[in-house]
């Protein structure tokens, strides 16, 4: 690694935004490039889909990045990159062969919340007698609203109001593979937010 890509990696750490956008534009097209889209999926999902949720990644994670670490930073790229794809091609591929059992079908409002927390493998430990359902509401809109306008708006759609997949394309004019990639991160950012919460939604909420 040359020292000025080490002074804008260290620069963009530690939280300058104009050394990260640098950094994205001297390594985002290789690793582009690097991609491989089966054919089957190349009308509903493009190596430019992948790379702005990437891109948007990189901005929320790069202050987790290690400079001293055994990954370079175009190597860090690219990991977060395969695995939007990833998450793209297996949530086209659930479209194909649906799995009811896996989405939540919201009847009303809580019915809603409590699924997509069980969905997202948030559990409850023991909770305190003041904490009640809508407290733990209230936790989870917290961080949702505190997502990126992308990710949120895909929860809330999808999750929440039970909209179809192209619907929600559609609306936010984006192929359906790119909606599927903005939910799985939006899906990580709330477990990581919510995973260490105490979050009663249980039956017996107060």
């Amino acid at each position: 690694m040359t020292k000025p890509d080490q002074a804008l990696i260290d620069k963009a750490v530690g939280g300058d935004a104009e050394a990260l956008s640098e950094l994205l534009k001297q390594h985002g097209p290789s690793v582009r490039r690097s991609l491989r889209i089966d054919p089957s999926w190349q009308g509903v999902l493009d190596p430019a889909d992948v790379m702005q949720v990437t891109y948007l990644e990189a901005f929320l994670r790069i202050a987790s990045f290690d400079p001293k670490g055994k990954a370079s930073f175009p190597t860090w790229l690219r990991h977060i990159a395969e695995n939007n794809l990833k998450d793209a091609i297996r949530g086209l591929s659930r479209k194909k062969r649906p799995q009811p059992q896996r989405r939540v079908m919201p009847t009303n409002y809580q019915d809603s919340m409590v699924g997509l927390c069980d969905l997202l493998g948030v559990t409850a430990t023991t909770p305190s007698r003041n904490v009640g359902r809508k407290e733990a509401f209230a936790a989870l809109e917290r961080a949702i609203a505190a997502l990126p306008d992308d990710y949120s708006q895909v929860i809330r759609l999808y999750d929440l109001e039970g909209a179809p997949i192209g619907d929600i394309a559609s609306k936010m004019s984006r192929s359906t593979g790119a909606v599927h990639m903005l939910r799985a991160r939006a899906h990580d950012r709330l477990r990581e937010t919510l995973g260490a919460a105490s979050l009663y939604l249980g039956s017996h909420g107060a």
